[in-house]
């Protein structure tokens, strides 16, 4: 799992201006500061650009990919509503053990979170304290092992990609809490937040943002050929 050591916080930088900065968090690292004593992606971000940011969304630790923040209130009002209009366009990678039944579909599901386990259950009708959640996905290459699938949320449910692939049999490598067999050696989840579409909040002019994938690591370098 990655620490505040393996990286330099610029080097994570994909993207910045007066409004906005994204960086391109690796696997390990929280999004925002919890009890313990490990640096998130926030602090080392307002350290990077010696000012405030404010948090617009997020990605599970264990997750890596693409993480927008705004440097100012009205950045972050006007990306707030993108999001939750779902103006934004939000695309992942996810390798699964197991091939989708259909190489290509809309998954939908009622998600319920528990919040001592820190985990999303699945039900295909809608049951007591669960929210609707809506993914597509399309299978785009396969190992030996593995597969490849894109994601693209339509909805943004606590662990959604996590626990709806999980329910359709397919749970992401490395991901033993949704019943992968084991686990990744540094504990991380083979799911990137590949891509971001946005409408910048002063600009209007749309933007497009691209995290590469995780370097280093064999699945990954496998897949990352094909997607050229």
């Amino acid at each position: 799992m990655s620490d505040e050591h393996d990286f330099s916080i610029g080097d994570l930088v994909i993207y910045k201006n007066n409004q906005l900065v994204a960086f391109n968090k690796p696997s390990g690292l929280a999004v925002q500061h919890d009890q313990g004593d490990n640096k998130s992606l926030h602090a080392l971000g307002e350290i990077y650009t010696k000012g405030k940011l404010f948090i617009i969304h997020r990605l599970d630790q264990p997750a890596s990919g693409v993480i927008l923040f705004a440097k100012t209130p009205n950045a972050l009002v006007s990306l707030n509503e993108q999001f939750r209009s779902r103006e934004t366009q939000k695309t992942y990678l996810a390798v699964v053990g197991e091939m989708p039944a259909e190489p290509e579909g809309m998954l939908v599901h009622y998600l319920r979170k528990d919040g001592k386990q820190n985990k999303s259950q699945a039900y295909d009708k809608p049951s007591p304290g669960s929210k609707r959640a809506e993914l597509s996905y399309k299978h785009l290459a396969s190992s030996d092992r593995y597969h490849l699938l894109e994601v693209n949320l339509h909805t943004g449910r606590h662990h959604q990609i996590r626990a709806q692939l999980a329910a359709i049999g397919c749970p992401i490598k490395g991901d033993v809490k949704y019943g992968f067999r084991r686990s990744n050696r540094d504990r991380s989840i083979h799911l990137h937040a590949w891509k971001l579409n946005f409408v910048h909040p002063v600009s209007k002019e749309k933007e497009s943002l691209q995290a590469s994938l995780p370097a280093n690591d064999p699945v990954w370098d496998a897949f990352g050929d094909q997607l050229q």
